[in-house]
């Protein structure tokens, strides 16, 4: 029972009841109830099994038609690797391009027989992430992927990543961020807690020009928040309206709301973590929620689960999986988001990104 809630889903137990030899089901529907199509595998002992199994192998090595890529083996128990995410590795590995409209980052490998996780980033509004679950160091994972992949996809002088990281110093999270940042040659930097009420104001600026047609807006910039609930000064006062600054200047809460709200069409994205629906409602009214046209759950209770993407599916997660919501179809994606990229998958990435861009080492 417990292997059929991993490898359908969390409430199909159907693959419990099989019990002849070669009974089995077949499921298009992402593991859903629904989609159960049982039927019987031709039986076969296992010497023959052997025999043939043989057999194809040495015609197939006798012909040349050893595949390229390895078999996909899922292992619904342990995190996904983004070291074998394939359109990555060919994006790095590409001629110099102008990036395109759309970015696009990967999170995961799919529950289903489909390509990895993806969100994109186009210019229009609500192209900003959210994610949402208390598992601080897989959200700092899923940041380090979204990293390496836009560094894949555009030309180092394109794009700027500041993030506000605030995870405690000296954390996982933090050592991780500071490895993928030193491997690509893209303009990223970490921004210390002191100081971000100043990046946001200096976004908010760069945002302000880009409106006026005073600035390339072509050029990308992604604000990362780690640990929304730490940034104080970026909480909505509670009839929605934003403080105005001692000094008559904007306070960050609203230069934080403008640049989600006006931001993706000026080419400036947010990436946002936070650690409950609670304390994102304390930083973010159901008005700003709407900003978030890409939402990532952790496991949570149905009914924060129900508030953030119309469904109560991320109270039955495990503790490798979460949810995907995009809100423009309402689609969910289950989906294993990436471990913390390992040593040589970055020396790798960072090594072809410089290739193809032509980037000096660091």
């Amino acid at each position: 029972e417990a292997d059929s809630y991993l490898i359908l889903s969390d409430d199909n137990a159907a693959a419990r009841l099989l019990s002849r030899p070669g009974e089995a089901i077949y499921n298009d529907m992402s593991g859903q109830i629904e989609g159960n199509n049982p039927f019987q595998v031709v039986w076969l002992p296992r010497d023959v099994q052997e025999e043939r199994l043989k057999v194809m192998a040495d015609r197939a090595a006798r012909d040349g038609a050893i595949p390229a890529e390895p078999p996909v083996v899922f292992e619904g128990n342990v995190p996904s690797d983004i070291g074998n995410n394939r359109l990555l590795r060919e994006l790095a590995a590409k001629g110099p391009s102008a990036p395109t409209p759309a970015l696009k980052i990967w999170l995961g490998e799919p529950n289903a027989i489909k390509g990895p996780t993806e969100v994109s980033f186009a210019q229009h509004a609500g192209s900003n992430l959210l994610i949402v679950g208390q598992q601080a160091d897989s959200a700092a994972a899923l940041c380090c992927s979204a990293l390496a992949s836009l560094a894949a996809a555009v030309p180092p002088d394109s794009m700027r990543v500041r993030i506000m990281d605030g995870t405690p110093a000296g954390s996982a999270a933090r050592d991780m961020l500071a490895r993928t940042i030193a491997a690509l040659p893209h303009d990223m930097a970490i921004v210390e807690y002191r100081d971000y009420a100043k990046v946001v104001a200096e976004t908010a600026a760069m945002l302000k020009s880009r409106r006026e047609g005073n600035a390339d807006r072509s050029a990308r910039f992604f604000l990362v928040v780690l640990g929304l609930q730490r940034f104080r000064a970026l909480r909505e006062d509670e009839d929605f309206s934003f403080q105005v600054g001692s000094g008559g200047e904007e306070s960050p809460a609203r230069s934080f709301g403008e640049i989600l709200a006006e931001g993706p069409g000026e080419g400036i994205h947010s990436i946002v973590w936070c650690d409950t629906l609670s304390n994102l409602n304390r930083a973010v009214s159901r008005r700003m929620l709407r900003e978030f046209e890409s939402r990532v759950l952790f496991q949570m209770s149905a009914t924060d689960s129900a508030e953030l993407a119309d469904t109560p599916a991320a109270n039955r997660l495990g503790l490798y999986n979460a949810l995907l919501f995009t809100q423009n179809d309402g689609a969910i994606e289950k989906f294993r988001p990436y471990a913390p990229p390992g040593t040589a998958f970055l020396d790798d990435i960072g090594r072809a990104v410089r290739a193809r861009f032509g980037a000096a080492g660091s």
